[in-house]
Parts: structure tokens; sequence; C-alpha cells
């Protein structure tokens, strides 16, 4: 069964965003897919822009700036994926100004396409993308949330009890546009919602979303 391995990320030092991209774009993530069973890993941001378009966020989730998404071939990818990770910390290639508040493996419950985009579901995640929308809370109809205009796709996951889940819509066209539709749609679902909102795709050498909060 394919995995998702989620963090929701705050940076704790608001003057280091460059240099956490810096160190996951070019050292973590890579070194991520030396291990045999990862199959997918991308990173997106929760811009001051982001923020702004989202329609729910709790105390726990509402400090993240990061949302990270691995995807594991099965179960027996998690000790070498954790092996990898105590190894990184032994060698001191780790990133300590930050926290997670939200982190763990999810199985995929559920993938879909948009008939339009003509790819089949499981290979929406390799498909470029503006962003994501992502929904923290109750499942999600699938086939109507890639009906809605600007969703290419959608893979959703839900932790061991099924109780928690989490959906990540792949957006291919204005990321704000989009999320302007998904987010009454997921307030009308009348569930309680840890986090429903956008996040950007990380251009790998523009890491100013924050800075310009402060900037001249």
């Amino acid at each position: 069964m394919v995995l998702g391995f989620f963090s929701f990320t705050e940076i704790t030092d608001p003057t280091l965003h460059g240099a956490y991209n810096q160190w996951h774009q070019f050292d973590h993530l890579p070194e991520q897919f030396t291990v045999d069973g990862i199959v997918f890993g991308q990173r997106w941001v929760a811009s001051p822009r982001c923020q702004q378009a989202r329609v729910a966020v709790s105390s726990r989730l509402e400090p993240c700036h990061y949302m990270t998404l691995y995807l594991l071939r099965d179960a027996t990818v998690l000790p070498p994926f954790f092996a990898l990770a105590t190894r990184l910390h032994d060698e001191g290639r780790w990133f300590t100004a930050r926290a997670s508040h939200l982190t763990g493996d999810f199985a995929r419950t559920g993938c879909w396409a948009a008939p339009r985009v003509l790819v089949s579901p499981g290979a929406v995640p390799y498909r470029p993308a503006a962003g994501v929308y992502v929904v923290v809370g109750p499942a999600l109809d699938g086939a109507a949330l890639v009906a809605r205009d600007g969703v290419a796709g959608a893979w959703q996951f839900a932790d061991a009890a099924g109780e928690s889940h989490i959906t990540v819509a792949f957006l291919d066209t204005d990321l704000l546009a989009t999320a302007a539709h998904l987010g009454p749609w997921c307030q009308d679902l009348g569930a309680p919602l840890e986090w429903a909102g956008p996040l950007e795709t990380i251009d790998p050498n523009r890491w100013d979303w924050f800075d310009r909060l402060t900037g001249p």
C-alpha cells in the first residue's frame, strides 16, 4: 500500500527561511531518493498570500510555513527512511530551527484525475502543477473535487485509525483563483477542518516570500 509521509513545518527563526530552503532543496530532499522505495518528494510553501486564502486552520497548524510530502512504495520503506534521518542527524546535516506540527505516515485511500488531463490518477503527482490545495479533516468526495475547475487530480490519505485524513488536490490553473472557489466548497462540507487552503509550488532559487513582509 502506498504511503504518504507528511510534514507540516514551521521555521522557528523568521530570519532563516533562506537557509532552510537552501538546506532542504539542495541537501535534504535529494538525499531521500537514495532510499529504495521513495518514489516522490516535494515541498510547498504556505506563502503570505496563501495564508490569506485559507478558509480554515487550527491552532496546531497555524504556525506552519511549509508542507512536505514523500510517497513511499509501502511500509517496508519506513525503516530505511528513518535510518537515513538518523544518519543525517549524526552527520550534522540537519536544520534545527524548525518544528513539525503534523508529521507521520498516512496510507493512500484514494486517487483521482480530472478526465481533461488524460493521465491516470496514479500519475497526477508527477504532472507539473501550479500548487496544491490541502484539506486536513474529513474524507472528501474525490470525484467531486476533481470536477472543480482548475483541479487536475487529487490524492487522499488517512491515518492508521482512519480518523484523520489529508487530501492533496493538484492545481494546474491560477492558484488563488482556484482556491477562491475551492474554499467555499470545503466550508459547505459542514465538518471541522484543521486546514483548508492553497500552497505554492517552490521555485528552487526564489525563497523570499516572508522576507517581503519586512523588506524595504
